[in-house]
């Protein structure tokens, strides 16, 4: 974090703080009748459902300030809950957001922060409309709601999949778990340094995974203007596997996923070998992709295979055929939920 500035946050109080980080915000939808500045946000969705989700985000347990600048962070905290909303087919429209703040952070390493908050704001058409700040003893604490909306009959649960349903996925996995490793591996590498420089040579795309993700509004858009309505969907935040053993369970089937389909980007393959893990198991269960996992009926195959970044990996089973992976020489392993646990210790 730059130190360059240096302003108490209790000069500002609450209310001035929440003014500074808050001037100027302009709004980008008609749903949005009354933003910041009020004891209460208000809103008028017509025609439609509301969606709504929460994250909430911890220093030492969700992101390290090591190696994770502030303005990524405020837009990776954003972009997140924006991957949520998409995952149901609906549109982000308002964001929330309350901070829990320690006394090593200054107003200007709070401006940082929001900067990459309205940057993510900005690029998805999404409105800042409220929120609260708090002192905090352990930390950063970053608490984000996003409000959104889905037409009637649009929206999309996890529980609808059924048997010889086609699973896809967006994108590339396995990517930002290599990009955290390496950011870990370089922080180890750093200490005791005065002057260390990380070397990020060749696998930029890894870090950027890891710092800077993106929310899968393409494939949303692309979906609705091929006219496909996903059975079941979820973002892969948590591995994979884990998502995908959600979708079954709920769902009430079982699945074939296969591992020569798995999508894989070459410097994340480069980067596992490296660190000697096996590249599978990386990306089945590494989290924080925030592709797009869904399942569609058989018969729009030939629609999907149509659309650009979109991965056609397996087949939705009877319950009862359980959930598997089927290796390259046509052999069955059970398919274990081995991602990210919140809970975990």
């Amino acid at each position: 974090m730059s130190d360059q500035q240096h302003t108490e946050i209790s000069a500002l109080g609450e209310f001035g703080l929440i003014d500074r980080l808050t001037e100027g915000l302009t709004h980008h939808n008609a749903s949005t009748l009354k933003g910041v500045g009020d004891d209460g946000a208000v809103l008028e969705y017509k025609d439609s459902e509301v969606l709504v989700t929460t994250d909430l985000l911890l220093e030492g347990i969700h992101f390290d300030l090591t190696y994770v600048p502030l303005k990524h962070l405020g837009y990776k905290a954003a972009v997140v809950n924006f991957s949520d909303i998409y995952a149901m087919n609906g549109r982000p429209r308002q964001i929330t957001v309350s901070l829990g703040i320690s006394k090593r952070f200054t107003v200007e390493h709070i401006e940082v922060l929001y900067s990459g908050i309205k940057l993510a704001c900005e690029i998805y058409g999404v409105d800042l409309i409220g929120g609260d700040t708090t002192s905090s003893r352990s930390g950063l604490v970053i608490s984000i709601t996003c409000i959104g909306d889905a037409p009637k009959g649009k929206i999309v649960y996890r529980d609808g999949a059924k048997d010889t349903d086609l699973i896809c996925v967006s994108g590339d996995l396995g990517a930002a778990y290599m990009g955290l490793q390496l950011l870990e591996r370089e922080k180890v590498a750093s200490a005791g340094q005065k002057d260390f420089v990380p070397n990020f040579a060749g696998k930029e795309y890894l870090v950027e995974r890891q710092l800077k993700p993106e929310a899968r509004r393409d494939i949303i858009e692309e979906l609705d203007k091929a006219g496909i309505v996903p059975t079941s969907m979820m973002d892969v935040s948590d591995g994979l596997s884990s998502e995908l053993l959600h979708i079954c369970k709920q769902s009430h089937v079982g699945c074939r996923v296969y591992e020569d389909r798995i999508p894989i980007d070459y410097q994340t393959a480069i980067m596992a070998e490296e660190l000697n893990m096996n590249l599978v198991t990386a990306a089945l269960n590494g989290g924080e992709d925030y592709e797009l996992l869904f399942t569609v009926p058989l018969s729009q195959h030939d629609a999907i295979d149509k659309l650009p970044g979109i991965k056609l990996i397996g087949h939705i089973t009877r319950e009862d055929l359980g959930c598997a992976l089927v290796t390259r020489d046509g052999g069955e392993i059970p398919l274990r939920a081995q991602g990210w646990n919140h809970m975990s210790e």
